[in-house]
């Protein structure tokens, strides 16, 4: 069978941006959150002591708007994802954002009206089983209301966030959208999109050309600096501000509730990948030789190695789909089977053509029971990776499908574990299906690659934004100061390694804009080594099946990190111990790719 590159936006809502159906259900939608809103207000939780039949209904209500919002989010994001001078789908999504706003509003009230039941009160709820099914996020709504202004003040702050945050987002996205990089070859003058620019950048084979290319990059960022510093500046300047209504003493607070996790291990991760870096450089200095480079710079990183007669495998789409879903069988046969019907009914938009926005990802469509996966496919090993990343979100989505609402709601962190750990299982089919000591190094240059991104890209994002919101406590930061912190963050984090850097990479990255979490980094680094981690262990042990890992995914919503961590593999990620095993796998790549690469030099 020949699968499509383009996704099937039809079936969730026929007509693409002019969709009549969409506009219908955006209606009914705002007629629902009206209809939740009165019987919140009805609901007197006071005088019902024992009685939770109205509450019951608020939450199946609940849950019901809460998936429609999902389903019309996924659907306009996506539309203008693939085509960013879509202004029809960009209204449509601001359309569903207020939506959220209004909706978001009445979950304030929901929460403190389950936060104002008594102790006793609570403990009689959760004697029903339909609420006995999510006491762990109905407790920790409870434990948040410590840290919630009163009702009218979370929802002014609320409704301020969508043109004070949000609004910033936005301008950020199309101000990407308006950039066209010009580049003259062979007497042509072609205009590439951000996206378009950045995948030929990366896949240049050329060493003296990827930084003539970098140089381009960096100058046609720099010249809306300003602009990209604005938002970055109002972006962060909004969050502090909510932090400071709300007497947070540290920035760190909202992030690490997100991601349900402890800030001892946040450090302990951090302070262990320091301790690791050193074998980096080895590597680094071999694949600079590799390269007939002296030092490697930012592009070389991240570029491709191809020794003797070898050039890098080069995949149509319809060989990655067949690649990935053969790979998947291997570990889960459930993920395979997924994946093989994402394919065949197109939830994935793959197809190299103007006009998209760069990245790639995953978003969930809760009424189709479905998900839709964006990227652009140019038939590289690393698009085979972030296919099977992407596959690994919508596999999470899918084995949470019959759960409550509330216990899907995984934070970031276990969403990149799961995402993680199925790139990791092709690329490491990749590297063991190689059929000669060339493809091999070329394969695990490329997985090392990926080590490189979250042990230092990623480290630098965290320690750039970081200082970022210590000088932004004092004052704005100005676009110069922003390119220095930058710069200064990536040589940290890359111990002084590089001979060139990239100061615009705060305006480059999507990441530092996002607005729906704050410190959209380190739950990457966190991901990738508590999957090696998850991975190793199922290598290790021939008891654990693919029921053992969907029943870790299925807990992700429903217990701290370091609890999921605790129950299903036994371990205490306070402790180095579990990340430094997992550290000790990059160890063995890069001794493989040393001893491999031996006779190359």
């Amino acid at each position: 069978m020949k699968y499509k590159e383009n996704w099937d936006m039809e079936s969730v809502f026929p007509g693409g941006s002019e969709s009549s159906t969409f506009k219908e259900r955006l209606l009914e939608v705002s007629d629902s959150i009206t209809d939740f809103s009165n019987k919140l207000e009805d609901w007197d939780h006071e005088g019902n002591a024992n009685d939770f039949t109205q509450l019951k209904s608020i939450l199946q209500q609940y849950e019901n708007i809460s998936n429609a919002l999902g389903e019309m989010g996924s659907f306009t994001t996506g539309l203008v994802s693939a085509d960013v001078n879509d202004q029809k789908a960009l209204q449509n999504s601001n359309q569903v954002a207020d939506l959220r706003k209004d909706f978001s509003s009445e979950n304030i009230i929901l929460n403190k009206k389950i936060s104002a039941l008594t102790e006793e009160q609570f403990n009689k709820l959760l004697e029903d089983d339909f609420f006995k099914a999510m006491s762990f996020p109905l407790e920790e709504i409870r434990k948040k209301e410590n840290d919630l202004l009163s009702t009218e003040e979370e929802t002014i702050i609320n409704n301020l966030s969508l043109d004070g945050l949000h609004g910033w987002g936005n301008m950020y996205n199309q101000l990407v959208a308006s950039i066209q990089i010009p580049l003259t070859e062979d007497n042509e003058t072609k205009y590439y999109s951000a996206g378009q620019f950045e995948n030929k950048m990366n896949s240049e084979e050329n060493p003296k050309k990827r930084e003539e290319l970098l140089k381009i990059w960096e100058d046609t960022w720099e010249k809306k600096a300003d602009l990209f510093s604005t938002t970055l500046n109002h972006l962060s300047g909004f969050r502090l501000n909510n932090y400071q209504l709300h007497n947070y003493k540290d920035y760190m607070k909202v992030p690490l509730d997100y991601n349900r996790m402890e800030e001892e291990t946040l450090d302990t991760m951090w302070d262990t990948i320091a301790k690791n870096k050193s074998p980096l450089k080895k590597y680094f200095k071999r694949k600079a030789q590799l390269l007939g480079v002296d030092q490697l710079g930012w592009l070389d990183v991240t570029a491709s190695v191809d020794v003797g007669d070898y050039t890098s495998k080069k995949y149509t789409y319809n060989e990655a789909a067949e690649f990935i879903i053969e790979n998947f069988k291997s570990f889960s046969p459930k993920m395979a089977e997924m994946s093989r019907r994402a394919f065949k009914e197109q939830w994935i938009e793959a197809e190299n053509r103007p006009g998209k926005r760069p990245g790639g990802y995953c978003s969930n469509l809760p009424e189709s029971e479905q998900s839709r996966i964006f990227m652009t496919f140019a038939g590289s090993t690393s698009n085979v990776s972030t296919l099977a990343h992407e596959l690994g979100h919508a596999f999470h989505s899918y084995v949470m499908r019959d759960l409550p609402i509330f216990n899907q709601r995984y934070a970031m962190n276990v969403a990149e574990t799961a995402s993680t750990f199925a790139e990791l299982v092709v690329s490491n089919a990749t590297i063991e299906n190689a059929t000669s000591d060339a493809e091999k190094i070329n394969l695990l240059d490329e997985k090392l690659s990926r080590s490189v991104a979250f042990m230092m890209n990623i480290h630098a994002r965290y320690i750039f934004e970081r200082n970022l919101y210590d000088e932004r406590q004092q004052s704005t930061v100005d676009s110069n100061r922003l390119k220095e912190l930058m710069e200064e963050a990536q040589k940290e984090a890359y111990q002084n390694a590089l001979r060139s850097y990239h100061p615009m990479f705060w305006s480059t990255k999507l990441h530092f804009h996002i607005t729906g979490v704050p410190f959209y980094n380190f739950p990457y680094t966190f991901g990738y080594f508590f999957s090696l981690g998850i991975y190793n262990r199922f290598l290790e042990d021939e008891n654990l099946s693919e029921d053992d890992y969907i029943a870790l995914l299925r807990d992700t919503a429903s217990m701290t990190t370091e609890e999921l961590a605790e129950k299903h593999l036994n371990v205490d990620l306070r402790k180095p111990d579990f990340w430094q095993d997992a550290l000790n796998s990059v160890h063995k790549d890069i001794e493989e790719f040393l001893e491999l690469t031996e006779s190359y030099i």
